[in-house]
């Protein structure tokens, strides 16, 4: 049995807390250890949750211990990179209600929320922040390190790279093509392809950055 330790105890990792307890494999391939964090006083104000076990500056990682990050925002990368330094393990943890199609490749790390959808022959890297009630499309590839909000809806076909952002009840097109390091604003309709670092938004999306 597996120890699983919640990377973040802010608002996502307790989220992350009743999540993973909701989640393939709890009390048969993993429990949960705790959390950590670097502030030693984020879970004073909570209660019915398990303790801090250390901090993602100096947390050495233990034998059966594997990790998922809660940290969405741009110190995501930084903090997983940390525990992986340290020989660390981070595992996939897909809600019991989202759906899985036939032929879907995911990689290290992924969390996938509930009544998420990621269909046939779908392809996802590593390390992906997927939130709840999230639709990903027949035949998508999407990179590594990427955010994707709440109902988010990503038609058949498109391709996602790297480091993206894509903020809640966007709707990607079919065949999109995003690159890399970008940020899609809340409910925007994105019709063509988005070039690395930019922003769009809007509905038909359009270039802010």
């Amino acid at each position: 049995m597996k120890n699983l330790i919640i990377v973040g105890a802010g608002g996502m990792g307790r989220t992350m807390y009743d999540m993973a307890r909701e989640s393939i494999g709890f009390g048969t391939e993993f429990i949960i250890k705790g959390f950590i964090d670097d502030n030693p006083a984020v879970l004073d104000n909570f209660e019915n949750y398990l303790p801090l076990v250390g901090t993602i500056s100096d947390y050495v990682p233990k034998r059966e211990d594997v990790f998922i990050c809660s940290i969405g925002g741009i110190s995501r990368r930084e903090c997983i990179i940390r525990i992986l330094e340290r020989g660390g393990e981070f595992i996939p943890l897909i809600h019991n209600t989202a759906r899985i199609g036939t032929n879907v490749v995911m990689g290290r790390g992924n969390m996938v929320g509930a009544f998420t959808t990621i269909a046939a022959d779908a392809k996802v890297g590593d390390y992906n922040f997927i939130q709840s009630y999230t639709i990903i499309g027949h035949d998508v590839t999407i990179g590594d390190w990427n955010r994707i909000d709440s109902q988010v809806m990503l038609v058949g076909g498109i391709t996602i790279g790297h480091h993206n952002m894509i903020h809640t009840a966007a709707v990607l097109n079919h065949n999109v093509v995003v690159g890399n390091n970008t940020h899609i604003g809340a409910c925007s309709f994105v019709t063509r392809n988005v070039e690395s670092g930019t922003t769009i938004f809007s509905s038909p999306a359009r270039r802010l950055i």
